[in-house]
């Protein structure tokens, strides 16, 4: 292989330029883009009078290309007669080349604005037909399931109950624990300035068990849970192996979806219940240690409060709900992974985001309700 490279000789008003070596990708790349600026430079502008090709080796769309940009002017006419294949390579090069595209001219700075907030309804509206869909196919999924019993698949249910609930207890009863601690440092502090320490114990029973509790426990599982379901499955998903399941006639809602839902439905009021003991036993702790109030009596008085079963059962009332929508926004995010490793992160990321912002706006949704219903 040649190095490509160039002569010029000054023929009066225009130059005869000679080509020599391979006028190529890997001819030109020793020179690391040193031969194309060069040649500028010694043409200077001036008119290309002859071509000299007879040193000329290989030629193909990467010489062209630097020919172009370094020679301004037309050439002559008859200056690929000797080598005609060349001069077709570097015409169609040039034609690309001299075609200056226009430019696009920007929007104004709120019209970018206002395009954005409507790009940003229009895929909210297209995830929510998307979700619609998928709470569709969900909810016949499960009128099948619970038809034929017989086609359960059990194990995939246990395997799902033990990963996505009893590997969880820990996580959520440390942290239940601490915000019980949390609360009832708060109510102390607030509390000792009046003179009401004893309705700490008020406080600390109704804020977990009423709130805090099923929460806390609801948001773990979606930052945990959600998230494997949604990568668990677009894993699947990428792989083709939800395709190949419904080839072998393998219904992935069946397999896929409906052991994590029944995993979740099971596992997060149980979940919960151990979210308020845990929270409860914090609460007393600090209550203990701050107040001088004894476990005794923090137990005693807490079961003296009116309607504390109401504040039980009303805890316990949102899990099923929040089981159901971190389940399914989780499976729902995993199913709709494309076939790149970048929709799988945002698909994940969208499982966490959107099952928080669920949760959130479904416990506002239950107070307001049970506000009205006095309980």
């Amino acid at each position: 292989m040649a190095i490509a490279d160039f002569d010029i000789d000054r023929q009066g008003k225009g130059v005869r330029l000679r080509l020599v070596g391979d006028w190529t990708t890997a001819g030109l790349s020793q020179l690391k883009g040193r031969l194309g600026p060069r040649l500028r430079k010694e043409l200077g502008g001036v008119q290309v009078a002859m071509l000299d090709l007879t040193d000329l080796g290989r030629f193909d769309t990467t010489g062209a290309l630097v020919l172009a940009k370094a020679i301004d002017s037309a050439l002559p006419e008859d200056a690929w007669a000797t080598r005609p294949e060349v001069g077709r390579v570097y015409t169609r090069v040039q034609a690309v080349e001299g075609k200056e595209a226009t430019p696009r001219k920007r929007p104004p700075g709120l019209i970018r604005l206002f395009a954005k907030v409507g790009r940003g309804m229009h895929d909210i509206g297209g995830e929510a037909l998307l979700s619609m869909a998928f709470l569709g196919r969900l909810i016949t999924a499960t009128g099948s399931a619970l038809k034929h019993p017989g086609r359960i698949r059990w194990p995939a249910w246990v395997s799902q109950i033990e990963r996505a609930g009893l590997d969880a207890i820990p996580i959520i009863a440390v942290t239940a624990f601490f915000i019980g601690a949390v609360v009832a440092f708060i109510g102390a502090d607030l509390l000792q300035q009046f003179g009401f320490d004893v309705f700490a114990v008020e406080l600390i029973a109704i804020s977990v068990l009423r709130e805090f509790a099923v929460v806390i426990a609801a948001i773990l599982l979606a930052g945990r849970s959600s998230s494997s379901f949604a990568a668990e499955i677009g894993a699947m998903k990428m792989n083709q192996e939800i395709d190949a399941m419904q080839v072998m006639g393998v219904n992935p809602f069946q397999a896929l979806v409906i052991p994590r839902l029944a995993a979740m439905i099971i596992m997060l009021p149980l979940l919960t219940f151990v979210a308020m003991l845990a929270g409860l036993f914090g609460g007393a702790l600090v209550a203990w240690s701050q107040l001088d109030l004894g476990l005794v009596f923090f137990f005693q008085r807490m079961s003296m409060i009116n309607d504390i079963g109401n504040h039980l059962f009303v805890g316990l009332v949102k899990a099923p709900v929040f089981a159901i929508v971190v389940a399914a926004i989780g499976c729902r995010q995993g199913l709709a992974v494309s076939g790149d490793v970048e929709s799988l992160g945002r698909r994940v990321t969208a499982a966490v985001v959107q099952a928080i912002f669920a949760i959130i706006f479904l416990d506002a949704v239950f107070a307001l309700i049970f506000l009205e219903l006095n309980i």
